[in-house]
């Protein structure tokens, strides 16, 4: 912290930057109209902010966008409905839309690409749009990401078609609803880490995905991280942080 600062006052007296931006450097954020915007999040953490869009209106999701863009700092914002994503096209013009994903993002720096692939795995095709939102994070984190959808254990034999594949993984997320048993299955045959997420795909007693969550959590295969129900995000960011961490220790830190 003390280079940090030490770094930032030289900058001030250079005339690099002002008073005010030398405060916004050190305290690490942006105030906007109704959100203050982590700037430093990805010098702390190894990765930038993302925005959670479900209780937020298009107006203030283009306000934070705006916010970024003045700071040119990459933008991604997830949770989106069709509907909510229709009312930003109008507001947010220079992002790209994804709502297959629910997502909506604007990448203004280039992405650092780091070393470690992740394989994205889903029980049945109900469960892309997790899917769908964990792979767009780890490839705005700059981690690779590949898609095996709809390998569930109702064909098993679909899910043994891709393990030779699954297992060049560094990190293995898997996805899936009903009674949520896929993850097990996985977590018994690959040595990598398993990242499970329940979906609330499933009919009555499936119960929104709480069977999936509690299959998952109650599991015998021994080391699974289970995150929310429908949490692809989550998962994603856990995977982003094993993968850092790789990076870290390949690069000797």
């Amino acid at each position: 912290m003390n280079n940090d600062l030490l770094s930032v006052l030289k900058l001030v007296s250079e005339g690099t930057l002002n008073a005010e931006q030398a405060l916004e450097t050190i305290q690490g954020f942006t105030n906007g109209s109704d959100a203050k915007i982590d700037t430093d999040r990805k010098n702390r953490v190894g990765f930038e902010e993302v925005v959670y869009g479900r209780g937020k209106t298009p107006a203030q999701i283009a306000a934070i966008s705006k916010v970024y863009a003045e700071k040119q700092v990459n933008f991604i914002c997830t949770g989106l409905s069709e509907e909510k994503i229709n009312g930003l096209r109008d507001l947010c013009t220079d992002c790209t839309f994804v709502p297959e994903a629910g997502i909506v993002k604007r990448i203004v720096n280039p992405i650092d690409t780091k070393e470690g692939t992740v394989a994205v795995i889903t029980a049945g095709t109900s469960d892309l749009y997790v899917a769908k939102e964990a792979k767009e994070i780890l490839e705005f984190c700059g981690v690779g990401a590949k898609l095996y959808a709809d390998i569930g254990v109702a064909g098993i034999h679909r899910f043994l078609s891709h393990k030779d594949d699954i297992s060049r993984a560094d990190v293995i997320i898997v996805i899936a609803g009903m009674e949520g048993a896929l993850p097990s299955i996985t977590g018994g045959m690959f040595p990598q880490p398993v990242i499970a997420v329940p979906t609330s795909a499933g009919y009555g007693t499936a119960l929104n995905g709480f069977t999936a969550l509690f299959a998952m959590l109650t599991s015998c295969a021994a080391g699974l991280t289970v995150v929310n129900i429908d949490n692809g995000f989550g998962a994603a960011m856990a995977a982003v942080r094993i993968i850092n961490i790789l990076n870290l220790r390949k690069s000797g830190h």
